[in-house]
């Protein structure tokens, strides 16, 4: 059991280092067309939606995504309704790395056919230049993952007789709830939603949790994204606070509609696909992107309700343009760059309209 214990740690590790890496190069890539990208295609929170999903669906980052809505809003580049949009859109976009996982990870099982991608992608690092070295770290991190994978089958395998789904809380309303809250404790120890739904999709692959088990686990993990995201919020500017804050709220109200709808899927998915549920892993990130969809529907049409509710939530201070100096923007120079830039034009024409009224009084 020692082994497969380190075997599982090992390659939920490898799966990590992989993200990270593939995450890091694709920003270097995409860096300059990110900022372009969000400004010139956001014009509405549907667009938005469109927008955030595709670019974090690219990125595999939502946390990348959603630091650049923030300085953009800030800097008075987007309104907060159209950063709603984004926000709204990238949770979708992650969707994408479970649907990865079971296709080519754990289906098509390419892992060993990935590994010379790590030597190629490590050697364009080690002699390439700029967007070169970052093709590389991309590559060698995209080979990482599956390799990661691989080693999580090995060890999820070696569970089997040991633990199953009667190891878990029952398929109960409250055994669900009690799952919820193991996925939202996974995802604040790896700091990750996706390594956790590939945790759960090489999980149900090896018959160690059921699918309603591992269904209510993903639930959790979505709902564990947004507690990283609310703490990085505090003593932020207001608006990094909104956009906290709504992530928040959204992904709640997502949780509580796929707990709503696990059971119809269940039974869905079993008498439109007889035999359905022996592709579990398929099911799985088919129910990841559903309920997520569903709430990027649903909440669309009450962009603007939601924005007065948090802006009353979370009102306007005083000084505003000070406010949106937010320390969390040095992330992305070329953001605080133009938060600053902004700032200091309205700044300057607040005091121009100052001098202009004491003018105008003859003092």
């Amino acid at each position: 059991m020692t082994q497969v214990f380190f075997q599982t740690a090992g390659g939920l590790g490898l799966f990590l280092l992989g993200m990270i890496v593939m995450t890091d190069g694709l920003k270097r890539l995409t860096a300059k067309y990110l900022h372009k990208t969000l400004a010139k295609f956001t014009r509405s929170p549907f667009s938005g939606a469109l927008t955030g999903a595709g670019t974090t669906a690219i990125l595999q980052s939502s946390s990348a995504t959603t630091v650049a809505t923030v300085g953009f809003v800030g800097a008075g580049l987007l309104t907060f309704p159209q950063a709603l949009g984004i926000i709204f859109g990238a949770n979708l976009g992650t969707t994408i790395t479970g649907w990865m996982v079971a296709l080519l990870g754990i289906k098509l099982q390419l892992s060993t056919l990935l590994l010379p991608l790590i030597l190629l992608g490590a050697l364009l690092h080690l002699f390439g230049h700029r967007r070169l070295a970052a093709t590389g770290l991309a590559i060698a991190g995209f080979g990482l993952i599956f390799v990661g994978i691989s080693m999580l089958q090995q060890g999820m395998s070696g569970l089997e007789g040991h633990v199953s789904p009667a190891s878990f809380p029952q398929d109960t309303f409250s055994g669900r709830f009690q799952l919820v809250l193991l996925g939202i404790a996974i995802t604040l120890i790896t700091q990750s939603s996706s390594a956790g739904v590939a945790t759960a999709l090489t999980a149900l692959h090896a018959g160690t949790i059921s699918f309603p088990q591992a269904a209510a686990l993903v639930i959790g993990m979505d709902v564990g994204t947004t507690v990283t995201a609310a703490i990085a919020t505090l003593g932020g500017s207001v608006e990094t606070r909104r956009t906290g804050y709504s992530h928040v709220i959204y992904n709640l109200l997502t949780a509580i509609i796929a707990l709503l709808l696990l059971s119809p899927f269940v039974m869905a998915w079993q008498n439109l696909l007889p035999g359905g549920l022996h592709n579990n892993e398929i099911a799985l990130v088919a129910f990841h992107s559903g309920f997520n969809l569903l709430g990027v529907v649903l909440i669309l049409p009450f962009a603007q309700a939601f924005t007065r509710l948090m802006q009353y939530l979370v009102p306007d201070p005083e000084i505003a343009e000070l406010d949106r100096l937010d320390k969390n923007l040095l992330r992305e120079p070329a953001i605080a760059l133009t938060a600053v830039s902004t700032t200091l034009q309205e700044i300057t024409l607040r005091l121009f309209h100052y001098h202009h009224s004491l003018v105008a009084q003859g003092k």
